[in-house]
């Protein structure tokens, strides 16, 4: 009797615990803090080869983004009197991340990119979803400015944006707002300084220990019309875009309060920028603006942008400055098939095309071709110019793996030395030389022109 009232008991006493526990039956969970938490089980999946964890109770779920990028790239054509240039093969990106959605309101990301071993942040990521239609983000992110500038490098149609992309505005530390409906996508934020790798933090906490200096601020806005929103297999993208940006910290203390735009022709494994202005010193503002048309129907996909910046120079410049503003343009048209059957995709929420749907079970092959020009001679400024002619293939054999293929005929004037650094001509004596002044080739014949031919082996998981 005794021992059945005393087994009585325990069950009595524990009836209390199983409603702590609660209806699962599932004990009482603490994180490393010994705080209680709220624990929600998982489902793993891979889901088109990317890793995912989610449950269906609180709307959680966290995958990995990594992407790898093999580049190879051989040169040919340039005269031999010019500055060689050499062939090679690199990893153009190593990137991890990791993003997560909280829940329907929160979402969280964090990019890096470890490419030549070297470290550096891409994305740090803040987003609040909780507003209809609407996206609050803060963190370091792409500011909304350009439809290329803004493609992730996973989708783009060529191994290497155009050149006049340089313009656009890349990652900075900054708050922006975004809204989207199907007809309609508006971007409006105010961005600071770029935060990417331990140089640039030196420069930002140099320029602040040092001179009391602020970070620059931007304020950029951008807005784009869907009007063939409700077709399945084609689409329409009428935008543009303009920046306000002030002189920023991330820069070496010698070199702040002015602005310096450079580029290379074609892939990172030709180090040479050609086109470069050096640092245009005490800029009160550059206004950077775009305008930009996209479309595709079934598997043709075209898209074509006007970039300009106007760098304004201080009223309190030295005498010795032209203070006539800058205006420095360029612009891109390219186009792309897809051969075998598949759809060409856009991403009404980002503005910009994102994977393609292949036409096969073997994949599909997209043929490609751009022509682009850019131009950084403005007033006394003579940065050089440059056009490109590019056709590629790229094969997408499946989901994740892609192979591409491309051919460049890059022409660069006779300005385009590279900050004086780079052979561009032959003076009278026939010597090849820096100095654009002395070359006396005709007009159209002087400057670096040369060939490129280069592959990319790419997988996303």
């Amino acid at each position: 009797m005794k021992r059945t009232t005393s087994i009585l008991a325990i069950l009595l006493l524990a009836i209390p615990m199983a409603q702590v526990q609660g209806q699962d039956d599932a004990p009482v969970k603490y994180n490393q803090y010994g705080v209680a938490v709220q624990s929600d089980p998982l489902t793993v999946e891979a889901q088109d080869g990317i890793l995912v964890m989610e449950s269906k109770k609180s709307d959680y779920k966290m995958w990995f983004d990594i992407r790898v990028q093999a580049d190879g790239a051989v040169f040919f054509g340039a005269d031999e009197d010019y500055d060689p240039i050499g062939n090679g093969a690199s990893i153009r990106r190593a990137r991890f991340a990791i993003k997560t959605q909280l829940n329907k309101d929160w979402y969280g990301e964090i990019d890096t990119d470890f490419t030549d071993g070297v470290f550096e942040l891409k994305d740090a990521i803040i987003r609040y979803d909780g507003i209809k239609n609407l996206q609050l983000q803060v963190g370091n992110f792409k500011e909304n400015f350009s439809m290329q500038r803004n493609t992730t490098s996973r989708y783009l149609q060529f191994i290497e944006r155009p050149m006049v992309t340089e313009l656009a505005p890349s990652r900075h530390l900054g708050f922006n707002a975004k809204y989207a409906i199907p007809w309609l996508y508006a971007s409006a934020g105010v961005f600071f300084q770029e935060i990417k790798d331990l140089e640039l933090l030196t420069y930002v906490q140099d320029n602040n220990k040092d001179y009391g200096r602020c970070t620059g601020h931007s304020f950029t806005g951008k807005v784009a019309f869907r009007p063939l929103y409700k077709m399945d297999d084609a689409g329409l993208h009428i935008g543009a875009a303009v920046s306000y940006r002030t002189p920023k910290s991330s820069v070496d203390p010698s070199d702040w309060g002015g602005t310096r735009i450079s580029t290379r022709n074609s892939t990172s494994i030709n180090r040479k920028k050609y086109l470069d202005t050096d640092v245009i010193p005490n800029v009160h503002y550059d206004l950077v603006y775009t305008f930009e048309l996209a479309g595709h129907y079934k598997g043709l996909r075209a898209e074509a942008a006007y970039l300009g910046n106007d760098t304004h120079i201080r009223d309190d410049a030295p005498a010795t400055q032209n203070k006539e503003t800058k205006h420095f343009w360029g612009w891109y048209a390219q186009a792309g098939y897809l051969l075998f059957g598949g759809q060409q995709r856009y991403d009404a929420g980002g503005g910009k095309y994102t994977r393609v749907e292949r036409g096969r079970d073997w994949g599909d092959i997209e043929l490609c071709a751009r022509y682009e020009y850019f131009t950084l001679n403005s007033k006394d400024i003579y940065g050089g110019s440059a056009e490109a002619y590019t056709v590629g293939l790229n094969y997408y054999i499946n989901n994740n793996v892609k192979v591409m293929l491309n051919y460049q005929y890059n022409n660069n004037d006779r300005y385009a030395n590279g900050k004086g650094k780079l052979f561009v001509g032959h003076d009278a004596a026939g010597n090849p030389t820096k100095d654009p002044t002395k070359v006396v080739e005709a007009k159209g014949k002087a400057g670096v022109d040369y060939n490129m031919l280069a592959i990319r082996f790419e997988i996303d998981f």
